[in-house]
């Protein structure tokens, strides 16, 4: 296999055989580009089950220049800035398609910042380079905060985003089977409310972008939340202090609720479980990459609480229980690192996931999860 490699690295313009004359190249043979396939199936493009000379070209192109470590303080700019992709004025992202002479996986990065603050520009420029390196593009979003949107809306502007991309995948040069979404903190809720949320399309829609799929193949969170249903962070994580409390009424303002006791009311309740993530956890989602780098133990102030490794380890037990796979990484000073490794080890080297479209769960109703305002 390393011969079939030493091979195709030469019809590419490889490294290892830089110095080797050109008219020395020989196309693989039939019987080496089969045995090539069947060590690396994901070098199959067009999954028809046959592997070209291009196909299997491009494949160790894609290997090789994931091995390369990215430049880390330089990023070139995108190929796309500023796409707007939905209604709002903080809906727009920014896109880097992968050079490619196929369509390519998507990583989406959604930025922390609590829903209050962060913008697509904290994209770590490493993370973007390395990502287009190995042949995927890269896209990272703006979003509302929770002074002009409750949390069930925002979380459907991430969503929208992802449909706005598919929508374009052949615009852009984006393969639509395969797209992965990761992020910190809120980034990382987001992220992993996408991953769990059943599939958000409308076929009936008037908007087009509304009838694409909001699945993903896989997706990381890095010092994230268990689940946006805040009523359920107290047995998870223990007691939260009043004096970490910036409002008494703060979690039911987190949906646009005016009091704590609006969160006793059924409407309340739809809108809790549309923002647990826990509770939309199943065999059939992505796989899932959890990392937390904050200490174990009891939490010493807010930051601690609301990142603390028990919300990591919440969405394990879940995903264990449902027989999802969840990789867990605590203490990790590499998260984004090993995130982005991760998503890329799943959209290139593995079969992608398909998109998942039955009807929600029992106790899961499809409906406009908006909270009423007052």
């Amino acid at each position: 296999m390393r011969m079939l490699f030493m091979t195709i690295s030469l019809l590419a313009g490889g490294s290892a055989l830089a110095a080797a004359p050109a008219q020395a190249a020989k196309a693989p043979s039939p019987e080496q580009l089969s045995a090539f396939l069947k060590h690396y199936p994901a070098a199959d493009a067009n999954r028809d089950g046959l592997l070209s000379a291009e196909e299997a070209q491009d494949y160790r192109r894609i290997k090789m220049a994931a091995r390369r470590p990215a430049e880390p303080n330089k990023a070139s700019a995108p190929t796309h800035a500023n796409l707007k992709y939905g209604p709002y004025e903080s809906n727009v992202l920014d896109l880097w398609v992968s050079p490619s002479n196929r369509p390519s996986p998507l990583i989406v990065f959604i930025h922390g910042g609590g829903f209050v603050g962060g913008d697509k520009s904290q994209a770590q420029p490493r993370a973007v380079e390395g990502c287009l390196a190995a042949g995927v593009s890269y896209a990272t979003i703006n979003y509302r905060f929770r002074d002009r949107a409750a949390i069930q809306d925002i979380l459907r502007d991430a969503a929208r985003a992802v449909q706005f991309l598919r929508l374009h995948a052949s615009e852009y040069g984006l393969d639509p089977q395969r797209v992965a979404c990761y992020g910190g903190s809120a980034g990382a809720g987001t992220s992993l409310w996408l991953a769990t949320r059943d599939d958000l399309a409308d076929p009936k829609s008037d908007e087009p972008v509304l009838r694409q799929s909001t699945r993903l193949s896989a997706a990381a969170c890095l010092n994230g939340q268990a689940t946006y249903d805040l009523t359920q962070w107290e047995t998870l994580i223990g007691p939260f202090r009043k004096e970490w409390k910036s409002d008494p009424d703060e979690d039911a303002k987190f949906y646009h609720f005016s009091s704590q006791a609006d969160l006793q009311t059924d409407a309340a309740k739809r809108v809790l479980a549309e923002c647990d993530m826990l509770r939309w956890i199943s065999k059939d989602d992505p796989p899932l990459f959890m990392s937390c780098t904050q200490p174990d133990g009891e939490p010493a102030n807010r930051n601690q609480y609301v990142h603390h490794p028990r919300h990591a380890k919440a969405v394990k037990a879940q995903c264990d229980q449902a027989g999802e796979p969840c990789e867990i990484a605590l203490s990790s000073g590499n998260g984004e690192e090993a995130a982005v490794r991760f998503l890329l080890r799943n959209l290139l080297e593995k079969n992608r996931a398909p998109i998942r479209t039955e009807t929600a769960p029992a106790g899961h109703a499809r409906l406009s999860y908006s909270a009423k305002r007052s």
